[in-house]
């Protein structure tokens, strides 16, 4: 009644769906040493990622995004500038695309301006805004490595700090901001 079953696949638990990546990501289209970043499904990123392989995207981007190549699964969303060497869409983007092979899968939704070399759009892709095909959309090396100088860290500072509104709090030199706008 409660003995062994000899029949060992009941005993072991059912592995767990796993999320399915695109033929080109399968097809080893890519180095074999490409690392993949995958952002999951209810990951909401707010700010800039830059990554040297692959990015996997299934949740929500608000900012910049910097890869080697970009794969944006349907459900996905980008609102911000996406630079890559490479890049599928079948989620949304909305900002300036920056890519040398750009693809909008039949799901894709692009609201933006996309520079790029080869553009390929299958049907029922939805696009909103301009294409301009460049030789040379993006220097992804010089791109990733490049790093911002200090004084231009500086003045976003000063332009963030000029931006914000009093709530009387002191500031971080002390003084209370009273009256500043």
């Amino acid at each position: 009644m409660f003995g062994k079953s000899k029949d060992d696949s009941d005993q072991l638990p059912a592995t767990p769906e796993q999320h399915q990546l695109p033929a080109e990501a399968k097809s080893g289209e890519h180095a074999s040493g490409d690392q993949i970043s995958t952002i999951s499904r209810g990951v909401t990123v707010v700010g800039k990622i830059v990554g040297e392989g692959t990015v996997h995207l299934l949740g929500q981007i608000e900012g910049e995004l910097r890869a080697l190549t970009v794969l944006i699964n349907q459900g996905a969303k980008v609102e911000g500038d996406v630079v890559a060497e490479e890049l599928t869409i079948g989620g949304m983007v909305k900002g300036t695309i920056h890519a040398n092979r750009v693809k909008l899968n039949s799901t894709a939704v692009v609201e933006g301006d996309i520079f790029h070399r080869s553009l390929l759009i299958e049907e029922d892709a939805r696009f909103e805004g301009s294409s301009k095909r460049e030789d040379n959309a993006v220097d992804l090396t010089r791109t990733l490595t490049q790093r911002p100088a200090a004084g231009d860290v500086h003045t976003k500072a000063n332009a963030i700090l000029g931006n914000r509104k009093s709530n009387g709090a002191p500031s971080h030199d002390g003084s209370l901001n009273v009256g500043a706008p």
